[in-house]
């Protein structure tokens, strides 16, 4: 694993990464946690304004085109803001099953989808992760490796969650 092909990168695709490192970290923390009280809110509010900073800045990468400088994945950044604008509409309401269910489906669209299509081979994250050699399978079992358990924390994060004691705990904090 090498920063370089990103340290190298142009900033616009730096800003991309970065804020969209940011938004995945904020996001799970926000997903995890109790909903609803003044830290939700606030966080939920940096995450929204993050959000928007990977969505614009993807508008402005043009690395794989399809029709001028964009690309089907530009489409997944304009979904991005109307599903921001309906998640926080949504909240302002007070519905907030439909609030919650955006602002998930965002995360793992805008997040998790567009992220994994970030690590396709010749894009930089994917020389990020397997260098300039490309994958090995050691590589590829260390990085399995990683996603399964990470896979398993968040699953054991959401039953903790939905326990007395995890709910007295998340209360409490």
């Amino acid at each position: 694993m090498s920063l370089d092909p990103l340290l190298h990168a142009s900033p616009i695709i730096q800003i991309h990464a970065y804020a969209a490192i940011l938004a995945f970290g904020i996001g799970a923390f926000v997903l995890f946690r109790r909903k609803g009280d003044a830290r939700h809110r606030f966080w939920g509010k940096v995450w929204v304004a993050v959000m928007v900073i990977v969505a614009f800045s993807s508008l402005f990468i043009w690395t794989i085109r399809t029709v001028g400088p964009f690309s089907p994945i530009h489409l997944l950044s304009l979904l991005t803001f109307g599903l921001l604008y309906r998640g926080v509409s949504y909240a302002r309401r007070h519905q907030i099953k439909l609030h919650m269910r955006t602002m998930q489906a965002t995360y793992i669209a805008a997040l998790v989808v567009a992220g994994l299509l970030s690590f396709y081979p010749g894009r930089i994250m994917y020389k990020v992760v397997f260098g300039p050699e490309g994958a090995t399978p050691a590589k590829l079992a260390l990085g399995l490796g990683v996603l399964l358990a990470l896979t398993v924390l968040s699953w054991l994060l959401l039953r903790f969650r939905r326990t007395p004691r995890g709910r007295a705990f998340l209360l409490s904090h």
